[in-house]
């Protein structure tokens, strides 16, 4: 009786498991990196601009190519200025504020727990000595909370301060954390004599909780100029204020020899993008575009204006349509060789309709050695919570035109504390996936065990993993992903998630040994890496030989100490949570090293010897 009923508690569990597991394992969570800004060098403020007092009006709708701002108008660069990582913007291009500084690196690793004051965006000075109240100045800006990322908590805030003559800096305006609204513009009046100078700026900032390093604040069209009144808030513009869709109609990236083999089926039929009427009477608004293939120089679209005029109510957005060039496109020299088409969309409003430089938007259409369906930037992570003893999987479903060969997987890894560099996980190909597609069992291609997580700081951000043996795949569907082990912690990778991905996501994820389709919105940042030979990023090896070593103390104070067989000389780095070196340099085992200048926390540490690279230790500094 007794093994009856413990028998029927398992089947219960597992039933259980099965409601509430498949939906509830499924996750995303705040970047605690940002790869956009990563290796980035951020400008060199204008010398002249810095001597010489700007002028009204000031005006910034950060409509450009650079993430960071232009240093024709603000002091500083801590923000992060994109098109992603809002919702419905004034105008293409905000100032994101977060926790994450210049380099996309948190402003604090280890207080975690508390608010601080992160980003800021300084105004250079402006001259308005020659002003008086008289002549109504307001400053005006727009401003969103959390946009794609993750809303600002209650003691998150975004908070302006304007400069007096005597160089005291006086909060003037506040917002306190909330879930997502759409744009609000505010009106602030200058009306104290002590804010008429010539060295008058204003300084938006930003207070976040670190723990919740994504809290995001978006501002966007930023207006200071005399003679206005607080009724002044219809902007006379009409602008884009999204990323036009890809070329592609669902990938967003793919070889160019697959594109070919079958064009009518990848392109997509039209291109859309959105136009706004910030004004509050209608404009009628007509639009077109220009493509040319950057290689050959071949003109694949002369440019376009539609035949008629789109009218735009006021305060109102429409989208605009634009039918896809034809099917007349180059070759290309070698069937490998990446190809690049600019797609270059404009609109006309006719005169008296707001600055000229966000009525032009460009989208570059890549064919490369990869599959992918994100567009490259990351506003959130995914990750799956897995039972302390199940293993589970990611893949994602591609498809091919023409028979190629997979050398490997690139992934976007987002950063998570603390770091998983001594996590593991497998890569895996499958030709189906059991119940997916109507297939009734799984078949696998490939697996690549042993890999571990790796942040690149490169162009791309992407870590590529290159596989032992290619994998020659046929014409349709495959899937790729990874395998995260329930060992050792082995579990919660957290992936790179472009939010701006519309439509299906390709995803499945398998937690109980059955496959379900991803409910989370967004792509998930994996690219399957076809063709000729690729390069590995720098991925550690996991050795056994050199695997059994330890940390001596742990936890330490001052000093640590290796213990590992032999004595050979050993490599040694020490890095913080997100993955930044601190200290590094040569050791053999028993050797003190010094840390009594490291803050209390935790770091990772790792070794290598004879060029084999030992699994990381976790390092406690007390």
């Amino acid at each position: 009786m007794t093994n009856k009923i413990n028998t029927f508690i398992a089947l219960l569990v597992c039933a259980l498991l099965q409601v509430i597991g498949t939906r509830g394992q499924e996750h995303t969570g705040p970047l605690l990196f940002n790869g956009q800004l990563a290796g980035h060098s951020h400008y060199s403020a204008n010398a002249s601009a810095r001597r010489t007092a700007l002028s009204l009006p000031f005006f910034e709708d950060f409509t450009g190519d650079s993430f960071y701002t232009d240093a024709s108008r603000w002091v500083e660069s801590q923000v992060y200025v994109n098109n992603t990582m809002c919702v419905s913007p004034i105008s293409r291009g905000v100032a994101t504020f977060d926790a994450l500084d210049t380099h996309g690196y948190p402003w604090d690793s280890f207080s975690n727990g508390h608010f601080r004051y992160c980003d800021s965006l300084t105004a250079l000075p402006i001259d308005i000595s020659g002003n008086t109240p008289a002549d109504s100045l307001y400053l005006s800006f727009f401003y969103q909370p959390q946009g794609y990322g993750f809303f600002p908590l209650t003691g998150d805030s975004l908070i302006l301060y304007m400069k007096v003559r005597y160089g005291d800096w006086v909060p003037i305006w506040k917002a306190q954390g909330v879930p997502l609204q759409p744009f609000q513009q505010v009106m602030i009046p200058i009306t104290d004599s002590l804010y008429f100078h010539s060295t008058f700026q204003f300084r938006f900032v930003n207070i976040a909780a670190l723990n919740f390093s994504d809290a995001i604040w978006n501002v966007d069209y930023i207006r200071l100029d005399a003679h206005r009144n607080m009724y002044d808030t219809a902007v006379n513009d009409a602008a884009f204020t999204s990323e036009p869709s890809f070329y592609l109609n669902d990938y967003t990236s793919m070889p160019y020899r697959q594109f070919y083999a079958n064009i009518t089926g990848e392109r997509s039929a039209h291109f859309f993008d959105s136009v706004r009427n910030d004004n509050l009477t209608p404009v009628s608004v007509r639009h077109g575009y220009y493509a040319n293939d950057v290689g050959s120089g071949t003109v694949l679209q002369s440019p376009t204006m539609s035949a008629g005029a789109s009218a735009i109510s006021g305060a109102s957005s429409i989208q605009v349509i634009d039918s896809v060039f034809g099917t007349t496109v180059p070759l290309g020299s070698s069937v490998y060789q990446p190809v690049e088409f600019i797609n270059k969309f404009y609109i006309q409003a006719g005169t008296g309709t707001g600055p000229i430089a966000n009525d032009t938007i460009t989208r570059r259409q890549i064919f490369d050695n990869y599959l992918a369906y994100d567009d490259g930037s990351a506003e959130q992570a995914y990750y799956l919570t897995l039972y302390p003893t199940l293993p589970g999987e990611i893949s994602i479903e591609h498809h091919l035109n023409i028979p190629d060969t997979m050398r490997g997987l690139s992934i976007y890894f987002a950063r998570q504390a603390p770091l998983p560099a001594f996590k593991t996980f497998y890569i895996r190909v499958y030709s189906q996936l059991a119940g997916v597609n109507g297939a009734a069992s799984s078949i696998m291609l490939y697996e690549q065990k042993d890999c571990t997580p790796g942040y690149a700081d490169t162009v791309n951000h992407f870590w590529v993993y290159k596989f032992d043996t290619a994998v020659p795949l046929p014409a349709g569907t495959f899937y790729a992903g990874i395998f995260l082990l329930a060992e050792s912690g082995d579990d919660s990778l957290y992936i790179g998630l472009d939010m701006n991905r519309l439509g299906g996501n390709h995803a499945y994820y398998n937690v109980l040994s059955t496959w379900n389709p991803s409910l989370v919105q967004g792509a998930l940042m994996m690219r399957p890496v076809l063709g000729q030979n690729i390069t590995a990023s720098s991925v550690r090896s996991v050795n056994s030989a050199t695997a059994d070593w330890k940390i001596m103390p742990n936890p330490a104070t001052d000093h640590f100490s290796f213990d590992f067989p032999g004595d050979d000389l050993a490599n040694y780095s020490v890095t913080d949570i997100q993955g930044r070196i601190i200290m590094s340099g040569t050791a053999t085992a028993g050797t003190s090293i010094d840390i009594s200048n490291l803050f209390t926390g935790i770091y990772f540490v790792n070794i290598s010897c004879n060029g084999l690279s030992a699994v990381p230790q976790k390092l406690i500094k007390l």
